[in-house]
């Protein structure tokens, strides 16, 4: 195609409406048509990146296969997609403004006073622009952070009217918006839409089409008065309903009609219908399983759902491939402890011990892991759950009571868990890990982990800074716990299995990141299999 389109998507009255859905579900109906297309979230908070914040701030930290670490909305764009994102696909007002200073700090600018316009905003439209020459997509989709009158989305915002001017047919607006139900007046307000509106008029920005965030369904008089009010066309109206599941949401417009009106002033030729069918077919298996099974996920962040939204996705995309449900149970792992861990688990058909970082909840951790273990219950460790399955091993079976993580004690006679080499030098705590897609040889057929992918040579997405020690391996291997998974160029320990037990499975890498909608990841399926077989 001649031109990129590209396709910004703004957001008002109140965060969480559901802009990185509404994103991922136009990116899909389009890509469905026959378009290549990808998605890019501007953030605009002055992190270089979400490596260094707590989830409790930001939520779970995604990762990308060049190691970028990002929004989770990218994990969306790619669960909805299935094509992978990379750095280019998220944009901090850090990295904007890390990127104009260096510039400055290397002359550059030739001496000329530095401004939020136009240097700022130019290199905004860098970011966007360059993602559009550097995949060659037909279209992009960029999702403005926040909401619009914060003060630090606004350089976003001025680069967005910048851009409408500059591409003209090839770019267009959409903006999410609130329209709230007052339960003791009865009523659908739509005030807060139009004010939301008219500070984006104010900023220079005539949105062309409007997304209304509902509870309740509206009738054609409320979306006449919305588009009257806010210049819009009638039929550019559209409403975001609450629906049953995310992946509902996609089948949700395009019964409205959204991809088409897109298209049509983008100028976009309607090459062919939408194909649908896998993602319409897997929707309504989502609403026609009976059988419901209850597993558990001991984790340090479980009051904070988004911290492990790969996780429960890729969870319930493999109790769809099973056709079951899942009962999932959160368990804080500060809360597991040897008295109550045979109450906490005794009806769970399996045991997920997440990722996660520092010394607190690591004992809650090891105790559900052990209690898996000796009951043989399925169990699957991610990153730190492999380390806290090693840790576990090591003292309860090998015998070493003081086996831990130099992560948690630097003075440990027996760092099962060590930290790697190349890492002992860094200081600098941001995108320093061993980040990224690596490739993992798997030694053993006859294993767990081989019967999941079905092949010896995979390639996983990784975020740690500490690894298995390998002093202890054959000791480890000798007792029955068994490295299954390395590293072929640097021999690091990636998967670790339990021989004899129903189903022990360790991975070092993050196969949640990996799981989509439509092809959901081989050893979650594999987990739940195992989960729900009697």
């Amino acid at each position: 195609m001649a031109n990129t389109k590209f396709i910004f998507i703004t957001g008002g009255v109140t965060s969480s409406l559901g802009k990185g859905i509404l994103a991922a579900s136009l990116a899909k109906l389009i890509q469905s048509r026959g378009y290549s297309v990808t998605i890019q979230k501007l953030d605009p908070y002055l992190n270089v990146d979400p490596g260094t914040l707590n989830p409790y701030e930001h939520g779970e930290c995604f990762v990308t296969d060049d190691g970028a670490e990002t929004d989770l909305d990218l994990g969306h764009y790619e669960r909805f997609l299935n094509v992978p994102t990379s750095q280019a696909n998220n944009v901090t007002t850090g990295r904007i403004y890390q990127s104009v200073i260096n510039k400055e700090r290397k002359g550059d600018y030739l001496g000329k006073t530095v401004q939020i316009i136009p240097h700022i905003t130019d290199e905004i439209k860098r970011c966007i622009m360059l993602l559009g020459k550097k995949g060659d997509y037909d279209v992009v989709v960029t999702e403005i952070g926040g909401v619009v009158g914060d003060i630090e989305s606004l350089p976003f915002i001025e680069a967005v009217r910048q851009l409408k001017w500059e591409l003209g047919n090839d770019a267009l607006c959409i903006h999410l918006t609130l329209v709230p139900y007052l339960a003791a007046a009865g009523e659908i307000k739509t005030k807060p839409t139009q004010h939301s509106v008219k500070q984006l008029l104010e900023i220079g920005v005539q949105p062309d089409i409007l997304v209304l965030r509902t509870e309740h369904e509206l009738n054609l008089s409320v979306r006449h008065k919305v588009a009257l009010f806010c210049n819009v066309d009638r039929n550019s109206v559209f409403e975001s309903p609450d629906a049953r599941s995310i992946y509902e949401i996609p089948l949700i417009f395009k019964e409205q009609g959204l991809d088409e009106v897109v298209m049509t002033k983008l100028r976009l030729p309607i090459k062919q219908e939408p194909n649908l069918e896998l993602w319409t077919s897997k929707v309504e298996r989502l609403y026609n399983r009976d059988r419901v099974e209850k597993i558990a996920v001991v984790g340090k962040y479980v009051e904070l759902p988004d911290a492990y939204k790969s996780i429960s996705e890729a969870l319930n995309h493999a109790a769809m491939v099973n056709n079951v449900k899942l009962d999932i149970e959160w368990i804080h792992s500060e809360k597991v402890n040897d008295a109550n861990v045979a109450e906490l688990l005794k009806d769970k058909k399996a045991v997920l011990v997440a990722p996660g970082f520092g010394h607190r909840g690591i004992e809650g951790k090891l105790i559900a892991t052990r209690y898996a273990r000796e009951n043989n219950i399925p169990f699957l460790g991610i990153c730190l759950g492999m380390q806290c399955a090693v840790i576990e091993f090591a003292r309860n079976v090998l015998g070493l009571a003081d086996a831990n993580s130099a992560e948690f004690d630097h003075a440990t006679a027996n760092p099962v868990i060590d930290i790697m080499e190349q890492q002992k030098s860094i200081t600098n705590m941001g995108h320093t890990m061993r980040l990224g897609s690596y490739p993992c040889k798997i030694s053993d057929k006859d294993t767990n982990i081989f019967r999941a992918y079905g092949e010896d040579l995979i390639h996983e997405r990784h975020r740690h800074r500490y690894e298995f020690n390998d002093n202890y391996l054959e000791a480890m291997e000798q007792k029955g716990m068994i490295a299954v998974g390395k590293n072929p160029d640097t021999d690091l320990v990636e998967a670790v299995e339990i021989k004899g037990h129903k189903w022990f499975v360790g991975v070092q890498f993050h196969p949640e990141y990996k799981s989509r909608f439509e092809t959901p990841h081989p050893l979650f399926v594999a987990f739940v299999k195992a989960a729900i077989s009697e």
